[in-house]
């Protein structure tokens, strides 16, 4: 007989050697009170585990974690327990530094279980059941050793995307120049003009919200004579639709 939930097995009535019973139950709560696994990416038990070690085990288990899949399993007394989570079990995975959620039979981290917002360059801020979706964007470049009339970045405003900005920083006081403008080509300050070559001066070139139809790179364009020197960090701030997957 074992308990529902985490399946600890319980004294029999009158029974012998009780401490083996106990000890296993303790065994189980060790491992699942404030559950935090190593990793969640392993198909298969690793060399050398060390006593009190936890994965959540990966689609495709082999070995001793053969049929687990998705399961967590616990290292105790030179052999692997499998737990099988309930819905709702909350696990930290420490490789990842994230905490994930079951629902649904899956492992979920916490912004997707509760539809929460992160702090990433990229953010998915809503998805219909079909898949169409939008993200919210910052796309970042450092324009290091700025040389000549104008200089265009790396990084491109994407097909299909809706620009709300883009903003610029001095990171190093640009040479060569009185001024600079930032804006892409053909429109050299569309998203400013004449701006400061000092140290840290910035701007946040804010547009009324504009679709681009092909990728389209920023470009910084010297005033007052060509760029010698210096830094400046961009960033392209922009939402990009997608269409639905079915």
């Amino acid at each position: 007989m074992t308990t529902p939930n985490l399946a600890l097995p319980l004294l029999s009535a009158a029974q012998a050697q009780k401490h083996v019973t106990v000890n296993e139950a303790l065994s189980r709560l060790d491992g699942l009170v404030q559950l935090s696994v190593q990793e969640r990416n392993l198909t298969a038990p690793p060399a050398s585990p060390a006593d009190g070690d936890r994965y959540i085990v990966a689609a495709g288990a082999t070995g001793a974690w053969t049929g687990w899949d998705g399961d967590v399993v616990l290292f105790t007394g030179g052999a692997w327990v499998r737990l099988r989570p309930q819905e709702g079990w909350r696990v930290w995975v420490e490789d990842e530094g994230v905490l994930v959620v079951r629902m649904g039979g899956a492992w979920l981290t916490l912004d997707s279980a509760l539809n929460l917002l992160v702090r990433a360059p990229a953010v998915e801020v809503a998805r219909s059941s079909s898949g169409g979706a939008i993200g919210l964007h910052v796309d970042e470049e450092l324009l290091n050793g700025l040389a000549g009339a104008s200089v265009t970045s790396t990084i491109a405003i994407p097909d299909r995307a809706i620009v709300l900005a883009v903003s610029t920083r001095t990171v190093a006081a640009v040479l060569g120049a009185t001024s600079y403008d930032c804006g892409i080509a053909g429109e050299p300050a569309k998203f400013g003009g004449s701006l400061g070559v000092a140290i840290s001066s910035t701007n946040v070139g804010v547009i009324g919200p504009q679709a681009f139809y092909a990728p389209t790179p920023i470009v910084l364009t010297a005033n007052g004579g060509n760029f010698t020197g210096g830094d400046v960090r961009i960033a392209i701030q922009y939402l990009l639709p997608t269409a639905p997957t079915a």
